[in-house]
């Protein structure tokens, strides 16, 4: 392919991008969402219903098809799952965040409520579902050599997926959830769904201050959390996890992290969110991410790059030293 070629291909794309935005917001705004929410209906109903013109309803349902936000059963039109799951998740395709970007740009974000940005991965963490089945197989959970039945502990939890999938991979394993009221609600929704209620314990409060004990677990999982945080709070986060776990015990890390080559679009619109939702929290690279770990005092630190991720989640691991190589 020429160079000019891909300089076209490139501005068709930017182009078809940007067509998309305003079809979905416009589908949105005259009232075709919230109609297809309610059931199927035929263009000849969307019509009548919400006062369109039908020429041109016809074309841009025709076009919303061609993206996945409709689907087109004989006559009757539906949402398809996808756009069904933003209604309920992301109803403004994010507007609400992206329109502080360029408020960003030009001053800081003292008005930033880290808060909101941990209810948004609680209620969204689900989506990491094939990816927290990943992270409980590479950590070989329930696996030959490993301890039967561990004793998980999950630190700012969210809805923990990610350590519902570890406890779910060895039916003798127990798990502790630390976390907001909020959080801890959609955490044992979670657990429930997979019949973990029987294994799983709540704390209600903030994951930086509330007492974790020492020496008491096997693992302690921090996941989606250290990223949001600043240097010095991820620094305490990670002591506090070091603590809780006994002598040879694991700390997992599971978050975003830089990729060593040039960043793709999706690493650097992750970024780019945790700039603007985020008071200190940034995406580190993998080197930092070791220097987090070394820093506080864990050994035996690796890395892998969740391959079922679509947002370049990895999972960083490291091991408590045993009291003789302490001593």
């Amino acid at each position: 392919m020429s160079a000019q070629d891909r300089t076209l291909d490139q501005y068709h794309e930017f182009m078809q991008v940007n067509a998309v935005s305003h079809l979905m917001r416009t589908a949105r705004q005259v009232g075709i969402i919230d109609q297809l929410r309610k059931g199927q209906h035929t263009a000849g109903e969307l019509a009548d219903t919400l006062s369109l013109q039908t020429g041109t309803l016809a074309l841009m349902l025709d076009a919303l098809v061609a993206i996945g936000t409709v689907e087109r059963y004989d006559d009757d039109y539906a949402l398809s799952r996808a756009a069904a799951l933003l209604c309920q998740y992301d109803e403004d395709l994010g507007d609400q965040r992206w329109r502080r970007l360029a408020d960003a740009l030009q001053k800081s974000g003292s008005d930033i409520d880290d808060a909101a940005h941990h209810a948004y991965v609680a209620a969204t963490q689900w989506v990491h579902t094939p990816s927290a089945i990943q992270a409980a197989e590479i950590l070989n959970i329930g696996g030959e050599d490993e301890i039967l039945g561990p004793k998980i502990l999950d630190i700012g939890g969210g809805s923990a997926v990610w350590s519902c999938a570890m406890a779910h991979q060895d039916a003798q394993a127990n798990l502790t959830v630390v976390d907001q009221e909020n959080a801890i609600e959609a955490a044992r929704t979670m657990a429930n769904s997979i019949d973990l209620m029987d294994r799983f314990d709540a704390v209600v409060g903030d994951p930086m201050t509330t007492e974790l004990g020492s020496d008491k677990f096997d693992i302690a999982v921090i996941a989606q959390r250290v990223s949001a945080l600043g240097d010095d709070a991820a620094a305490k986060m990670m002591k506090r996890a070091v603590q809780a776990v006994r002598p040879g015990g694991r700390v997992v890390v599971i978050d975003l992290f830089r990729l060593p080559t040039k960043p793709n679009l999706s690493e650097a619109i992750e970024a780019l969110k945790l700039n603007l939702e985020t008071q200190q929290g940034h995406m580190r690279s993998l080197e930092q991410g070791k220097e987090l770990f070394a820093e506080a005092g864990l050994g035996l630190v690796q890395f892998s790059f969740l391959a079922a991720s679509r947002t370049n989640l990895g999972l960083m691991v490291g091991v408590k030293p045993s009291s003789e190589a302490t001593a």
